[in-house]
């Protein structure tokens, strides 16, 4: 039977100090029994008899090892975190006459995103009268969309929400990129040349 280290909280054995308890689980029949009881069945399995829901009428226990149910808790934890980092999100920003190298370059670092498995926001920002460009940043975000169908899927079109169009793309699953495009793709489609600086 386990021992306990000091940051370990669930109480097991004769930590438990409830008169009676329910017992789960796959190796015993379940049901109320008085604490002795319990902790011979445990015991007779040579297994612990782990208190898992304090608050509860009787307190619930269960009988398996206890490094199993750390190591079963762990598992569960890191399983959470994992689920969690997918919520990363990382912007691309673009003007609405964005050169070829500039839009390579920020291609090449969005594949490196979605690699990650960080999704990618990337949206255009229309400053004063460049607003009339409207359909020269879609066109311009479609192709990036497009650009990038080997790495990530568009989970919308583009949208207009006041001065930013944007779109936003979820990584794809590994083992789904074909070969010869770990390098940023040059598209075929030329993108008119801006000089003016992108700002807000």
């Amino acid at each position: 039977m386990a021992g306990k280290n000091d940051q370990d909280t669930n109480a097991i054995n004769d930590e438990i100090r409830a008169s009676e308890v329910r017992l789960v689980g796959d190796n015993v029949e379940q049901g109320i029994y008085p604490i002795d009881q319990a902790l011979k069945i445990a015991e007779e399995q040579e297994l612990d008899l782990i208190l898992i829901a304090p608050q509860a009428e009787p307190p619930v226990c269960r009988v398996m090892d206890y490094q199993k149910f750390k190591f079963q808790q762990r598992k569960h934890a890191k399983e959470q975190k994992a689920k969690s980092t997918k919520l990363v999100v990382k912007e691309i920003r673009f003007g609405p006459q964005t050169d070829e190298h500039d839009y390579n370059f920020k291609l090449k670092h969005a594949i490196g995103f979605l690699k990650e498995g960080a999704k990618v926001k990337s949206y255009v920002f229309f400053k004063g009268r460049s607003i009339l460009f409207k359909e020269q940043g879609e066109v311009l975000l479609l192709r990036f969309a497009n650009d990038l169908e080997e790495y990530g899927k568009l989970d919308q079109m583009p949208v207009l929400e006041g001065k930013r169009m944007t779109i936003m793309l979820s990584p794809k699953k590994p083992g789904k990129k074909k070969e010869g495009r770990d390098d940023a793709p040059v598209a075929d489609t030329p993108v008119q040349q801006d000089n003016t600086p992108d700002e807000e």
